[in-house]
C-alpha cells in the first residue's frame, strides 16, 4: 500500500493523508504502480467526458486537456521542456546539456515545443471525441505513457548515481517490470490498434537513442519527456 501511495503522490496532485518514511524497497516497488496511476488518470478523464459530453467538442477537448495536465501538476511537461532546452542548447556537450537540464528556467525552444505538443494533443483529443472512442483511448493512453518509464528503465542506463531516480532503478523488480510491460503493451494492442503501439515503441526507440547519444543515458527529465511524447504518439496512432 505504501508503494502505491508513493506512486500516487509522486505522479499526481491527488492529496494523500497517509504519511510515512519510505525505504528503498518501497521506492523501487512504487514504479510498478505507475501504469495503475495512469489508469486512474484515464478514469478521471472518462468521468469528465461523460459528465460534460453535451458540450461542443472543442470546449470539451480543452477541459479534458486541462484536467490531464492539472492532475500531474505539469510534472512531465517540465521534463520535456528541460530536455528541449538541453538538447538544443547543449550543442552536443554532455556536461553542458546536463547543466541546462538543472536550470529551472524555460527557454524559447522549450516554450515552443510545449505549445506545439499541447496543440497537437488538443487536436487529437477533439478527433477522439468526434470518433466516439473516448473510453478505451482516454483510459489506456495515460497508462501507456507511464508504462514508457518502465520500458526505459529496462532498456536504457540511468546516468546518475544519486537522487530519487537512481534509487527507483536500483530497487526495481526486473522480472515484474517485464511482466507488466508485456501486459500493458498487449492491452494497448488489443483495445487500441497496432499502429498506436508501433508509434509508442518507435518514439521510445528514438528517445533512448538520442539520450544515449547526447547524455550517455536517461535522467528523470527524459522519463518525463517520454511520458508526454508517448501519449501524443499513441493518440496519433489511435485516430489513424
Amino acid at each position: 500500500m505504501n508503494s502505491f501511495l508513493l506512486a500516487l503522490q509522486f505522479l499526481t496532485i491527488i492529496p494523500g493523508t497517509h504519511t510515512f518514511v519510505a525505504n528503498d524497497k518501497q521506492l523501487g516497488n512504487s514504479v510498478l504502480f505507475y501504469p495503475l496511476i495512469g489508469l486512474i488518470i484515464g478514469g478521471l478523464l472518462i468521468l469528465l467526458e461523460s459528465l460534460l459530453n453535451h458540450l461542443p467538442v472543442n470546449i470539451l477537448a480543452s477541459l479534458i486537456l486541462i484536467l490531464w495536465v492539472s492532475l500531474t501538476g505539469g510534472l512531465h511537461l517540465d521534463g520535456l521542456a528541460d530536455c528541449a532546452d538541453a538538447w538544443v542548447g547543449g550543442l552536443g556537450s554532455k556536461q553542458r546539456s546536463l547543466e541546462i537540464m538543472k536550470d529551472p528556467a524555460a527557454g524559447p525552444i522549450a516554450v515552443l515545443l510545449l505549445v506545439l505538443l499541447l496543440l497537437l494533443k488538443w487536436t487529437l483529443i477533439s478527433e477522439i471525441i468526434t470518433q466516439q472512442q473516448t473510453k478505451s483511448v482516454f483510459l489506456l493512453i495515460p497508462m501507456l505513457g507511464r508504462l514508457a518509464i518502465l520500458i526505459l528503465m529496462l532498456s536504457t542506463n540511468y546516468i546518475s548515481s544519486a537522487g530519487l531516480g537512481s534509487k527507483l532503478v536500483a530497487n526495481l523488480s526486473i522480472s515484474t517490470t517485464k511482466i507488466l510491460t508485456v501486459i500493458g503493451l498487449g492491452t494497448g494492442f488489443y483495445f487500441l490498434n497496432w499502429m498506436a503501439i508501433a508509434f509508442m515503441l518507435g518514439i521510445l526507440l528514438l528517445i533512448s537513442y538520442q539520450a544515449k547519444k547526447r547524455l550517455g543515458g536517461v535522467t528523470g527529465d527524459v522519463y518525463g519527456a517520454a511520458v508526454e511524447l508517448v501519449e501524443a504518439a499513441v493518440l496519433l496512432g489511435a485516430v489513424l
